[in-house]
């Protein structure tokens, strides 16, 4: 299983709307609208790196308001 944390900037106004559109797609565990740099940070879970990016790229950035999305796998070290 792969997890990950999915930061994304939205248009001015957005966030609330993203969030809430995100957090119904299968694979996300958490979506939240936050304030600083980013505007929603995602929890999504996956059980292949690919299956991960066909997530972010074929579900959660077709979301509309989202301008930007950074990734970030979690890692055990």
């Amino acid at each position: 299983m792969v997890h990950a944390y999915i930061l994304i900037q939205t248009e001015v106004g957005k966030a609330a709307a993203v969030a809430g559109e995100i957090s119904g797609i299968p694979g996300v565990s958490t979506a939240e609208d936050v304030t600083g740099p980013y505007d929603v940070i995602v929890r999504a879970d996956a059980e292949t790196v690919d299956q991960l990016g066909q997530l972010v790229v074929a579900r959660i950035q077709n979301v509309e308001g989202i301008t930007r999305t950074l990734t970030c796998p979690v890692v055990h070290l």
